[in-house]
């Protein structure tokens, strides 16, 4: 192995915060006082400075014990950024990657950074044994790999440590492999203390009902893929962009390779700095676009999975969740991008067009860890599901829209409030439709002066139709899909008869 691959880059030892010193004195309360084989999981949001935390309390661990630790990752870019931390806080480590076959040198070492499947792999090869293994901690412990090693390290005390202790499989709830959880401060407190950048978020209502979910509980790639590449959901993020995020450094989340490669035809050719990254990339292109993301002040980076956890770039202006998830982990994780504060950055922006925030809450809201951690599967079965979501949605009309409707003062139409006032009066449900057609025809015939104009500006009320038809079939309540179907379609059809009557009333 040559110089360079043994070579371990340093990152300078950063000052301790009070509440990071706090969770230290508490992990360490359980690491005196404990049995050798405690199992111990501590969370902490992203930002919140989990990597400085764990290897302070490595080289605290290394000064009170004649032990050796071993920090578990399951990236390769976080085992690089790992042992570069602990080599800023004086920790002698060495890396155990796909290059490293045996530890003829591990006399040398206090501290292994490894790969999961790496050190496993080594492990059941009976190449690899590491002896005097005191502590042992895992970064992003919700990933269900860590399982294959616990066995591995039955006398050492385990620290897990997550941003969120919700396991990534369901079927594998984290109190099976920790016996209690540590949480530190939440979010809204790291804000407010100046730790981290306050997110701003703008939801836009996106009709989820076409997603499939497939076997691991979130929403499948091709289903998303078909949903989110199409024109008009790609109108929609590049209008979202341009009246939230425009000049601003941002960085779009996307589920499927194919809908990250449409976003960045999309914006391409509307003139905007783009680049697209996945999973596919080659090393080489991967460093330089993030190496023109981080020096171009508007640059748009749209990725599919990849920078969710081992990437930091502080200089994020907008996360734009142009995905849904029912992934909470993820939901964090995305927005964590852009969390990070400096000296002129104390807010962000995050648009979500998969509403997420309407499924798990606001990124900065309270969220009982403690519950989630003792209880998973209740608060997985309590997140309101699409169905519901949309049952709230509450129809917008863009601005560029409103303008062709610029002679009529009012354009909405309370749905839920007219039928609460038709049952009232005892009258039919219809006279609700009735109510709403008679509004639509009389801003159609208001705005244009020709009938085949009237006609045509009817079609681009068809976003607030299906609006008002799904909130009319919501309060009659166990209509079919095919009712509701048949409700938009009959409603296009009368109010072009509509505008028809009314022009030739008006005209003739």
């Amino acid at each position: 192995m040559s110089e360079k691959d043994l070579a371990i880059e340093t990152e300078e030892k950063k000052e301790l915060y009070s509440y990071q010193k706090g969770d230290i004195d508490a992990i360490f309360d359980r690491l005196d006082n404990a049995p050798s084989n405690h199992h111990l999981l501590y969370q902490l949001p992203t930002g919140g400075g989990k990597t400085v935390i764990f290897s302070e309390i490595v080289r605290r661990y290394l000064s009170k014990h004649d032990k050796k630790v071993v920090v578990l990752t399951h990236r390769i870019e976080l085992c690089k950024q790992t042992s570069k931390m602990l080599t800023g806080f004086e920790v002698n480590n060495k890396i155990i990657n796909s290059k490293v076959k045996e530890l003829p040198d591990q006399n040398d070492y206090s501290c292994f950074v490894a790969m999961v499947e790496t050190l496993k792999n080594r492990i059941n090869d009976e190449k690899l044994h590491l002896d005097n293994i005191g502590l042992v901690i895992i970064d992003e412990a919700h990933y269900n790999s860590f399982r294959k090693l616990l066995n591995s390290f039955k006398n050492a005390f385990i620290l897990g440590v997550t941003a969120t202790p919700l396991s990534s499989n369901i079927k594998m709830p984290m109190h099976e492999n920790y016996d209690e959880l540590i949480v530190g401060d939440p979010i809204s407190s790291l804000i407010e203390n100046g730790y981290l950048a306050k997110a701003v978020t703008y939801s836009y209502d996106v009709g989820l009902t076409s997603l499939k979910v497939g076997i691991n509980g979130d929403y499948t790639v091709k289903s998303s893929d078909d949903l989110y590449s199409n024109m008009m959901m790609q109108e929609k993020l590049l209008h979202a962009y341009t009246e939230k995020s425009l000049g601003k450094k941002t960085l779009i989340f996307n589920n499927g390779i194919n809908t990250s490669l449409y976003v960045y035809e999309t914006f391409r050719e509307a003139g905007y700095a783009i680049r697209h990254l996945d999973n596919t990339s080659s090393a080489e292109d991967r460093r330089d676009i993030l190496a023109w993301f981080k020096k171009t002040p508007d640059a748009i980076l749209t990725s599919v999975g990849i920078l969710t956890t081992g990437f930091d770039e502080p200089t994020v202006e907008t996360i734009i969740l142009n995905r849904a998830t029912k992934s909470l982990t993820l939901y964090f994780q995305m927005i964590g991008r852009g969390s990070r504060r400096l000296p002129n950055k104390d807010s962000f922006i995050v648009i979500d067009l998969g509403n997420n925030a309407a499924r798990f809450g606001l990124w900065n809201e309270p969220v009982d860890w403690q519950h989630i951690f003792k209880a998973p599967e209740f608060y997985l079965e309590n997140l309101r599901d699409d169905a519901e979501i949309e049952l709230y949605f509450k129809y917008q009309m863009p601005a560029e829209l409103r303008e062709k409707f610029a002679k009529t003062a009012d354009v909405s139409f309370d749905v839920d409030e007219e039928h609460k006032r038709a049952v009232k009066q005892n009258l039919r449900s219809k006279v609700v439709i009735e109510k709403s057609l008679e509004q639509h025809a009389n801003m159609c015939i208001d705005n244009t002066s020709e009938l085949f104009d009237a006609k045509l500006l009817a079609r681009e009320l068809v976003p607030d139709i299906e609006c008002r038809m799904k909130r009319y079939a919501n309060c009659l309540s166990h209509c079919s899909k095919n009712y509701r179907e048949w409700l938009i379609e009959d409603y296009k059809l009368k109010l072009n008869l509509l505008i028809g009557k009314k022009f030739r009333e008006k005209h003739f």
